[in-house]
């Protein structure tokens, strides 16, 4: 048509799609408060990646000498390809530090002697057996432990953890002796419970150090309980009035 010009337009090569790695990956969701309450009793210091540089530590009542006969007694009991916790490794954990610099080791010693120096003794009890997980192929035979205080002293610890800028996992604490760790097909053993006791005295922080055969631990330094128990509460007597 006469007067109108055209503007003309410059076709455009076809783009080529973005290569593999150039694609955005979907983050992962965090799992659920839920599903992370069931996911460990408690922290397993062999289970976490090793970042080089720096240790794995963690603070934990050992079990004395005298309960490992009974717990051996239980582990005997396992089939197949389980491998038991040696008994002068046997404690329960009460805060787990994946990754600690070699600098501020002297900060977590500092730490145990300033939380329990006034802490009475607390007295442990041993009780059921229990797996992880619970549901389908199980990788971890324990049993669990209670005891007054003690998840107030696992909080302590992890809450002066945190102050001094270190990390913790982040699952929740329920305390146990971890008596054996799958490593193929292996039975699951009946349920056992035991009624033994113990007074914990002291506190330690451990190296954990893995080897083939499972991870070994090594004290690097305790703290003694030196607070006092208290005395049971006096029972009020009540007056016996005399029948005239």
């Amino acid at each position: 048509m006469a007067g109108v010009k055209l503007k003309k337009t410059s076709a455009r090569p076809p783009q080529a799609p973005a290569p593999k790695s150039a694609v955005p990956r979907t983050a992962a969701r965090p799992k659920p408060e839920a599903a992370r309450s069931q996911a460990m009793p408690t922290p397993t210091p062999s289970t976490e990646p090793h970042v080089p540089g720096t240790q794995r530590l963690f603070y934990a009542f050992k079990v004395p000498a005298n309960l490992v006969g009974p717990l051996r007694e239980g582990q005997r009991k396992l089939k197949g390809n389980w491998r038991i916790v040696q008994g002068d490794q046997l404690h329960v954990t009460l805060a787990y530090l994946p990754a600690v610099p070699p600098d501020r080791v002297d900060d977590l010693k500092r730490l145990g002697t300033r939380l329990v120096q006034e802490l009475a003794p607390l007295t442990l009890h041993l009780r059921g057996t229990g797996y992880f997980p619970n549901e389908g192929s199980p990788r971890v035979w324990f049993v669990k432990v209670e005891g007054e205080g003690l998840a107030e002293l696992a909080a302590a610890l992890r809450d002066g953890i945190h102050a001094l800028g270190l990390a913790t996992d982040d699952l929740p604490f329920k305390a146990h002796v971890t008596l054996a760790r799958k490593k193929g097909p292996a039975p699951r053993v009946p349920p056992l419970v035991f009624t033994q006791q113990w007074p914990a005295t002291s506190v330690t922080l451990q190296r954990s150090i893995l080897r083939k055969t499972g991870p070994i631990y090594e004290t690097v330094s305790s703290f003694r309980l030196r607070g006092e128990t208290p005395p049971p509460p006096e029972t009020a007597l009540t007056p016996v009035q005399e029948t005239p």
